[in-house]
């Protein structure tokens, strides 16, 4: 039988991929998102009425309550990369994974995924990492082992923020930046297997509870990434080494940059203290294995939607990987 399944974060980059994935096994799906004028885009990723948009802002424990009223299952994608206006580090991936946890608790919701990050440390000097870990604690605290942790490496697809990030870059900057050197290990993981892991979560394919850290294949640096996005875009681009502590004014005013409305900044202060770390699965927990999914590789997938960045875009000749 199918069940009714709030998505926190339904119409984000994550979002857009796990509500296909759950609607594809024929649950209902409740999209809780903030803006629902702008999540109309997700209804023909189901069959008629099987996916409702709904206004909730996880900073307002009311609005969540409502978000999970009858719901069978719960997922929280919600997070942000850089704070703006209200979205803040910790009214967002703490207080308001707090706020989801207590809802789910009270109304006896027993099948949470709870989508954090590898790296998520309460000792970390960035924020991000900081909050990210204050999160899964709240999670844990009213939930138990009622909740599964997921977290994954940096994200790659279609409307990621890395690849595409630094392709349109090379589009107009003559040089790109190595952060630390560009030293930095990733462990970059597709979107879509992300969406599948948590649907076999929900649907009860793998086992719950305690947490998976999800990685691709491949373990690249910082500069490998770089490399391999320039020669799928076809373009030259000399890559520049950029030491922390040079980086750090860079972040500085990507901060001041990012307060201003509709600019993104091309990196802010807690992005570069997170690229102090490696970014990679640990040992000893689990991993994809452990859901029975092979992770794509980024030669598979990257071509298939950077190729815009060419200089002739599709009518480019294709570029061997």
């Amino acid at each position: 039988m199918s069940k009714l399944v709030t998505v926190f974060g339904a119409s984000g980059f994550l979002g857009r991929h796990v509500v296909r994935e759950l609607a594809k096994r024929g649950h209902r799906v409740r999209a809780a998102v903030r803006r629902p004028h702008d999540a109309v885009f997700l209804q023909p990723m189901g069959a008629v009425g099987q996916i409702q948009l709904f206004q909730s802002n996880v900073r307002y424990r009311t609005s969540v309550s409502d978000a999970l009223a009858g719901a069978d299952a719960c997922v929280n994608l919600v997070g942000i990369l850089a704070e703006g206006g209200k979205q803040k580090f910790q009214a967002v991936q703490a207080d308001g994974a707090e706020h989801i946890a207590r809802e789910c608790a009270r109304g006896g919701i027993d099948n949470v995924v709870h989508v954090s990050a590898i790296g998520a440390d309460a000792e970390s000097e960035s924020v991000y990492a900081r909050t990210k870990a204050e999160g899964e604690a709240a999670m844990r605290e009213h939930l138990g082992d009622k909740v599964t942790v997921v977290r994954p490496s940096i994200v790659f697809g279609p409307q990621d923020d890395f690849f595409n990030r630094f392709a349109e870059m090379a589009r107009m900057a003559p040089a790109l930046p190595l952060i630390g050197g560009g030293k930095t290990k990733f462990q970059p993981v597709y979107v879509d297997d992300i969406a599948d892991a948590i649907a076999r979560l929900i649907d009860g394919e793998a086992e719950t509870g305690g947490a998976y850290e999800l990685g691709g294949p491949e373990v690249l640096t910082f500069k490998e990434c770089l490399e391999l996005m320039l020669k799928i875009v076809d373009r030259r681009r000399p890559l520049v080494p950029v030491p922390f502590f040079a980086a750090k004014p860079m972040g500085q005013m990507g901060d001041l940059v990012s307060k201003l409305p509709i600019i993104q900044a091309p990196i802010t202060e807690d992005q570069v203290k997170m690229l102090k770390r490696d970014n990679i699965v640990g040992e000893g927990v689990k991993t994809f294995d452990d859901l029975g999914i092979t992770p794509e590789t980024l030669d598979a997938v990257l071509p298939t939607y950077l190729f815009r960045y060419r200089k002739q875009g599709q009518f480019s000749p294709e570029v061997p990987v």
